[in-house]
């Protein structure tokens, strides 16, 4: 998850890595906006300016010498690292790769030009070789020593001591110092300041300019190496603790010395003062060895209450404000003597797009931040993958580089079909239209139930036309990235998954988890010969595409469709758009018609078993959640409506569920209206009821789908079959038919329905106890429910609102328990397709896992 944040920005020329903020791309939907600290810096001034000028990267870079020839240049790539910053990433590309360039001086190059080198030429040239790869030898080292100092600095939080950052604190303190002494002296009311700078009276000002200086320079420089910047919010509140912090012991130490000199006064002293006094030489002595936690914990017992989180983001914002106006820096780069100086602001606040995921395992991209699971933010999970054992996660990190070993490309020929059919207008073959539905006129007749009519209408075509638009949106990206890649030999899908372990591809738009469209675009890069049952497969395929029925066959009537059907399927390859246009018909169309293609070169080929297919062939499963609950259970009449024991015939669950749900509606029918209301929507609907209209209900029914959800399936339904045109009509069908369908699904699969009562039950008593539902799966990862109650207010500082929102330590105990079932389902169908993934790797198959089927 990403987010837009407000940064503080920081600029001079010191040892830390360049980092540029992404400009002109909008955050995404996984992204928001977030407030930070940070600061993009140019090259180092620590290294003298007679060496070769070099930019200096962050510690995992090194320098390695390319050539050992003076026919070159010296060129090495820095590498750009992209760490993040307590969790939160940059999304935006890395900068640029930098060089270091060795010249060779022109008299070389002259040399070259001419038809021989003399013995001495030679010779002298030898050593000049020699004396650079010394002196970049020198160079490598120096830059490796200070990044040593630099490391073992930032380990020690003493970044602030290194003499480079000295002398920025002594360009910055007198500035610093003045602005918070003319703050404290201001004639601003008590209520202004107690809104805007709480508490700044509380310490001189001198030694508040310290305090905001190191402790902004030591936040900054241990994140600086990760992303370049730190969070504004965060930065704030550790200012804020900081001061409180010292004005708790600047306290003490004034109100005990007051008291030692009252006690030399008087000459009087019991045994209250001499325990204060010896608590005071204790402090005193922990302030020296910089025992600063032990102090803290001290005083917490003196009589001073705690600042609270808005006190201390209200001061820290304002003496970031401060410092923001009265820091400078003078940058070196491109700097000559007759040049004006280059005096720069020495921090920027602002706001970045980055990117809050969690900082353990990643992979997938070169550059691009990727994470083994997708957390959302939830720092239960974060932490849990964190400490968990790679040897315990090997199988999960083995199945999602078997998933992402997967080679793809772009099929053409149906690109090129997709691109006409696009052009014409769409509205065929599943694509949108691209037109928009007309906006209803405003009717003649002035009479209010025609009036309302109209508004209703016209709210109606512009949502219509807000989801068409948001449609079109989505297929021009589909289509622009398989334009792009539709040249290239081959590409990858790089897999993560989510906290149940579900795996999907990274990439969000053109993939195969994606629509029919999609998967009709792409194939595998590697073809594999047919052979006998590779063609046999392949028409079994194509008749699965078909679908309306047909899936539901046996084997040998799919077979025979297919057969029944050559001069179609040939028709379908050869001439798509204006031939018989047989492959529309099918409920996965472009599917369809890439297997059509395929199929037709094999058959109409001398050795249809040697055509080379790349064609990923699905093995579907039959509603996987209830399998696993049928599973579970031992339930051999449940196994059975999923196909998890052996027929000729296979099973078809959404089939016995619609005639359920028909003879349900047919005994309504029949009721008095006048006593059984709902006898007119099942005339209305039962002879609508069919296995589409139920199937995406049943199937969701297993993953925690609500009677509202089922409501809004049943009612998307009801609109593409057209028959109902009155709003409220369908809406009261649709309610009545959603509560049918999870009436009869009860019926059916009672013992799935027992399971899922138990683990709400389970989770209800968790849950009680305040703690989270988790679970490990078969392949050892561990599972933890992030559903918990955030905790989030607004604090007006003189900078901006600071929103302080974090995950909270309540769970909610309803969202855990209504979860829970599905979750876990997932889980385990998450497992099961990981472990067959792992089968395949191992039988030498190529592999790739779609929800509910596998390639």
């Amino acid at each position: 998850m990403s987010a837009l944040s407000t940064l503080l920005s920081m600029e001079f020329a010191t040892f830390f890595p360049t980092a540029i903020a992404h400009r002109g791309t909008p955050p995404t939907k996984s992204q928001s906006l977030h407030h930070f600290f940070f600061f993009p810096t140019s090259i180092s001034s620590f290294f003298p300016s007679s060496l070769i000028p070099v930019t200096i990267k962050p510690s995992r870079s090194h320098f390695h010498i390319l050539f050992d020839s003076f026919r070159h240049n010296f060129v090495q790539d820095i590498e750009n690292c992209h760490k993040p910053v307590n969790g939160l990433h940059q999304t935006e590309p890395p900068d640029p790769p930098q060089r270091v360039f060795i010249q060779d001086s022109p008299w070389i190059l002259n040399d070259l030009l001419m038809n021989g080198i003399g013995e001495e030429e030679e010779k002298h040239n030898m050593l000049r070789r020699r004396q650079i790869q010394m002196e970049t030898e020198a160079l490598e080292n120096m830059v490796e020593e200070y990044r040593e100092l630099e490391r073992e600095m930032r380990e020690k939080n003493l970044i602030p001591n290194l003499p480079h950052v000295k002398a920025l604190f002594l360009g910055w303190f007198d500035p610093l110092k003045g602005a918070i002494e003319a703050e404290q002296k201001s004639k601003r009311s008590k209520k202004h300041k107690a809104a805007f700078a709480p508490h700044i009276d509380s310490l001189p000002a001198a030694k508040m300019a310290v305090i905001v200086m190191h402790k902004l320079m030591g936040l900054v420089s241990m994140e600086y190496h990760h992303a370049g910047c730190v969070l504004l919010v965060d930065a704030a509140v550790q200012i804020g603790m900081a001061v409180e912090q010292e004005v708790r012991i600047h306290n003490f130490l004034e109100k005990t010395r007051t008291r030692q000199s009252k006690k030399t006064e008087f000459v009087r002293e019991d045994c209250t003062d001499n325990d204060t006094q010896k608590l005071r030489k204790h402090v005193n002595g922990l302030i020296k060895r910089r025992r600063l936690k032990q102090v803290q914990m001290l005083l917490k017992e003196e009589e001073y209450g705690p600042w609270g989180r808005d006190t201390q983001a209200k001061l820290g914002s304002r003496l970031i404000d401060l410092l923001i106006q009265t820091a400078f820096v003078h940058s070196p780069v491109n700097q000559s003597a007759d040049t004006p100086p280059d005096i720069r602001p020495a921090f920027r606040h602002r706001f970045k797009v980055i990117s809050k995921n969690p900082e353990y395992e990643n992979g997938g991209y070169l550059f691009l931040t990727s994470y083994i699971m997708r957390t959302h933010g939830s720092k239960k999970q974060q932490d849990v993958m964190k400490n968990v054992g790679r040897k315990q996660l090997r199988k999960v990190f083995e199945a999602l580089d078997t998933l992402g070993s997967t080679k793809w490309r772009v099929n053409g020929r149906v690109l090129g079909v997709v691109e006409y059919l696009w052009a014409a207008g769409g509205n065929i073959a599943g694509l949108i239209d691209r037109k928009d539905v007309p906006i209803p006129e405003r009717p003649r007749l002035e009479g209010l139930k025609q009036i309302q009519e109209w508004k209703w209408s016209v709210k109606k075509a512009e949502k219509i036309n807000l989801e068409r638009h948001s449609l079109r949106c989505d297929t021009e990206l589909k289509l622009s990235v398989a334009q792009k890649m539709k040249e290239e030999e081959g590409f990858y899908y790089p897999h993560n998954i989510d906290f149940r372990g579900r795996a999907y591809p990274m990439h969000s738009h053109l993939n195969h988890l994606s629509c029919d469209l999609c998967r009709g675009l792409l194939e595998f890069a590697e073809g594999r010969p047919l052979g006998k049952s590779g063609l046999h497969w392949l028409k079994i395929h194509l008749a699965n595409l078909y679908a309306g029925g047909i899936e539901k066959l046996s084997y040998d009537e799919r077979l025979a469709f297919v057969e029944n059907h050559l001069h179609d399927i040939f028709d379908s390859a050869d001439n798509p758009i204006n031939g018989n246009r047989w492959w529309l018909g099918a409920e996965d169309p472009f599917q369809c018609l890439a297997a059509s293609i395929n199929l037709s070169e094999a058959l109409r080929s001398s050795s249809p078993n040697s055509v080379l297919s790349h064609l990923p062939i699905h093995q579907d499963g039959s509603c996987n959640g209830l399998q696993h609950y049928a599973a579970l259970g031992r339930d051999s009449l449940e196994a059975a409506a999923v196909n998890l024991v052996a027929s000729e015939r296979p099973a078809d669950v959404y089939s016995e569920i619609a005639v359920r749900v028909h003879d349900i509606m047919r005994r309504d029918s029949n009721k008095d209206p006048a006593v059984y209301p709902n006898a007119l929507l099942a005339r209305v609907l039962i002879d609508q009821i069919d296995r589409k209209l139920v199937k995406q209900t049943v199937m969701t029914s297993v993953y925690g789908v609500t009677f509202v959800g089922a409501r809004e399936q049943m009612k998307r339904r009801l609109q593409e079959k057209g028959l109902i045109n009155d709003e409220q009509l369908l809406f009261t069908a649709a309610c009545y038919a959603a509560k049918v369908t999870l009436t009869a699904l009860g019926e059916i699969f009672g013992a799935a329905r027992v399971i899922m009562g138990w683990l709400g039950d389970c989770a209800k008593v968790i849950t009680s106890e305040n703690h989270p539902v988790s679970w490990t799966t078969p392949l050892g990862l561990p599972v933890i429910q992030p559903y918990c109650k955030t905790e989030r207010h607004l604090i007006k500082t003189s900078l901006q609102f600071l929103a302080l929102r974090r995950e909270g330590n309540t769970v909610d105990a309803k969202k855990q328990r209504s979860a829970f079932p599905p979750n876990f389902i997932h889980s385990l169908d998450s497992s099961h397709m990981m472990m067959t993934a792992l089968a395949c790797r191992d039988a030498g198959l190529c592999f790739a896992g779609f929800k509910f089927s596998f390639h």
